[in-house]
Parts: C-alpha cells; sequence; structure tokens
C-alpha cells in the first residue's frame, strides 16, 4: 500500500500523509540530524553572552537560519509535501540548499571556533563556545554528505534520462 499512498497524497485536493520510510531513508536521517545538530549550536551560543561578540551574531544567524530551513524541507517531506509541487525540482533545490548550507557553516565553524577564547572569565562560556564549535563542525560534515547525496540524486544516481522517463511515469 505504499505506492497507494503515494498516489493518494500526490493528488491537488488530498490531505498530507506521514511518509514513514522517509525517516529511514538517507535523507531523511542526514535532515534529522541537521536538525538536532543545529539546535544544539544555536542553543549552546545563545546560552552565552554572545552578543557581546559580533562573531558569534554570525554563528547565531547561520545556524538558526539553516535550523529554520530544514525543518521546513524535514515536513515537506516527512508530509510529501514535494509531491504535490511536482513542478519544482526538488533535488535541484535539495542540491543548491545543501551546498550553500555547507558554505556557510564553513564559515560559522571557522568564526566560532577563532572566537573562543581559553582565557575567558566565564568558564561556562568558554565550554559552551568550544562544544558549538564541535558541534558547527559535524554539522557542517552532515551538510557536505547531504549534498553529495543530492548532487547524486539530481543526476539520477547513474541512471539514462530515458529509463527515469519510463520509471517516473509508470
Amino acid at each position: 500500500l505504499p505506492g497507494a499512498a503515494r498516489a493518494r497524497s500526490a493528488s491537488p485536493g488530498s490531505p498530507p500523509v506521514l511518509d514513514g520510510s522517509f525517516l529511514l531513508s538517507p535523507l531523511g536521517g542526514l535532515m534529522g540530524a541537521q536538525a538536532v545538530l543545529g539546535l544544539l549550536v544555536w542553543s549552546l551560543i545563545a546560552a552565552t553572552t554572545y552578543h557581546l561578540h559580533a562573531a558569534y551574531g554570525w554563528v547565531m544567524f547561520v545556524s538558526l537560519f539553516f535550523w529554520i530551513l530544514t525543518l521546513l524541507f524535514f515536513v515537506t517531506y516527512l508530509l510529501q509535501l514535494h509531491q504535490k509541487f511536482y513542478m519544482v525540482p526538488w533535488p535541484l533545490v535539495l542540491m543548491i540548499y545543501n551546498a550553500v548550507a555547507t558554505v556557510l557553516y564553513i564559515t560559522a565553524f571557522v568564526t566560532c571556533a577563532a572566537a573562543v577564547q581559553p582565557t575567558s572569565w566565564r568558564q561556562w562560556d568558554y565550554n559552551r563556545r568550544a562544544a558549538a564549535s564541535f558541534f558547527a563542525c559535524v554539522t557542517m560534515i552532515t551538510y557536505g554528505v547531504s549534498t553529495f547525496f543530492s548532487f547524486r540524486a539530481w543526476k539520477g544516481l547513474g541512471s539514462n534520462a530515458a529509463t527515469s522517463q519510463v520509471t517516473d511515469h509508470a
């Protein structure tokens, strides 16, 4: 019945249907990891006196911005809403999104790591900022891996155009 659920959710007037298999897919697992790791980054920074250091404003922006967008993409795929908007090239959109997130998380990670000062007068700020740097690095890696998989999905995983046309419409 997964095909029936997919066909039902793809029609414009039908309600969204949860796709449990998405959670077990590489895309779903990576998006879930990105949401959790991104939450850790911005919550660790938010728990410090980040407003006193301009560098952490950038880290907060990047981590919070991509956390919100990742949650939106996650819900879109979990509820199979991407099938209702079939005219959007979702593999290309995800590839561009993941590539941009990777590049901006590189800048956030470097900024966060460079701004951590071991001689901080508040030890708990140092620990949280150091942990945020670590999680920003791990988040950056997950976005990089997602970029790789998104690129492969966009290219069609080695299939040719004729094969994908036949399997998509069969």
